[in-house]
Parts: structure tokens; sequence; C-alpha cells
């Protein structure tokens, strides 16, 4: 048994959620500031994604999404609209309301910050050891399993 096995074991469950919940909020936010050049804001990018997820929602069901309140999510899809990321189409059955979708050029917007984010973090792991990134390999799989319980 490693010295690294037994360290593992002796850390109790909940002095592990704070280093993992701390290493995932840190990683996300380095992640999410890998970006090309642009003026889309984290929360425009936000809603452009759950657009993308999601395929279409209205903008009440967009802001629940993203947990702001409809005026706030009125912003936000004022800017997207306005650059020709998101449109408007009237809802199929409730002529009050409309359905949100992201467009063709949304799409591209979220594959090249996708594609940049990727790169940074490639570059990221090409510099560690093929042990460490068989660990991540490891841990990236756990992680997944932890999220479908």
């Amino acid at each position: 048994m490693t010295e690294q096995t037994v360290t593992a074991k002796s850390v109790p469950p909940a002095q592990l959620a704070v280093q993992l919940r701390d290493a995932i909020t840190r990683l996300n936010r380095r992640v999410r500031q890998a970006r090309p050049v642009g003026d889309l804001t984290v929360t425009q990018l936000s809603a452009l994604t759950s657009l993308r997820l999601a395929g279409a929602l209205t903008p009440r069901e967009l802001a629940d999404v993203e947990r702001v309140q409809p005026p706030t999510m009125t912003k936000i899809v004022a800017k997207l609209e306005e650059r020709g990321l998101v449109q408007r189409t009237p809802h199929p059955t409730d002529g009050r309301q409309v359905i949100l979708a992201a467009t063709e050029g949304g799409g591209a917007v979220l594959d090249q910050f996708e594609r940049v984010r990727d790169q940074w973090l490639a570059h990221r792991l090409a510099e560690l050891s093929a042990e460490e990134r068989e660990t991540l390999r490891q841990a990236a799989e756990i992680l997944q399993q932890l999220t479908r319980t």
C-alpha cells in the first residue's frame, strides 16, 4: 500500500468534501477565465449554453434554469439577441409567450469558447506526468459517477 493510499483513507469524508469542492470550484473558475477575446459575460455565456443544451426555453424557464429573476434574464436575452446569438419564435400554444433558442451563430460562439477552454486545460494537463494524468482520468470517472447518483 502506498503512502498516498494510506493518506487518502485517513481523510474523513467531510474534510475530503471540502478539499474537492474547493479544488473543483477553483478549476472551474480558472477554466471559465480561459476564453477568447470578446465581450460576452459569464452570465450571457451561461444562458446561451443553457439554451443550447435545452434546445429551446421560454424566458421564464431560462430564468429558472439560470436562477435569476425574469427582469435580469430579459436584459441578458436582449444583449444576446442584439448580437444575433439568440432568436425568439412564437410559442406554439400560448400567443403571449415566446420561445428562445440559440442561433447557429450562438452555437459557433460557444464552440469557440469551448475550444479555447479545452486548449488551456490540455496545455496544463500536458505539464503533468503520465501518472498524474492517469490519476486525474480515474478521478474524472469517479466524479462522473458521483453526479449520476
